[in-house]
């Protein structure tokens, strides 16, 4: 399984930006896949995960309601909207497979997220 995240970039605080993760070896509708990030001299932090199968979704306190995590099976990709973003937004962002037992076993390289105020 290999990830590949991309849409990082410069955004102005309230606006939006949108997340992709590219999927490619195992097949992607096989897995479930989350998103994290760690922002400037803190820990990697839990956003949004997806389940395979059901499409259950699951958010952490911090981004429900302004992040949205999707997934489209027929394009192999990942993605996380989010709006409303705010300067404590601003870290590089990583998409992984969730694994058996809830192991966190493949990442992709992170997408930087910078949020100006």
């Amino acid at each position: 399984v290999q990830l590949q995240a991309s849409g990082g970039g410069l955004v102005q605080a309230g606006a939006s930006r949108r997340l992709s993760c590219l999927a490619s070896g195992r097949a992607f509708n096989s897995y479930s896949v989350a998103w994290f990030r760690q922002g400037p001299e803190k820990e990697r932090e839990f956003l949004a995960a997806v389940r395979y199968g059901t499409s259950r979704l699951y958010y952490s306190d911090s981004v429900k309601g302004r992040f949205t995590i999707s997934r489209d099976n027929a394009k192999n990709t990942l993605y996380l909207q989010m709006n409303s973003l705010k300067s404590e937004d601003t870290a590089v962002y990583y998409c992984a497979r969730v694994g058996s037992y809830g192991i966190l076993d493949y990442w992709g390289k992170g997408t930087l997220v910078t949020v100006s105020s």
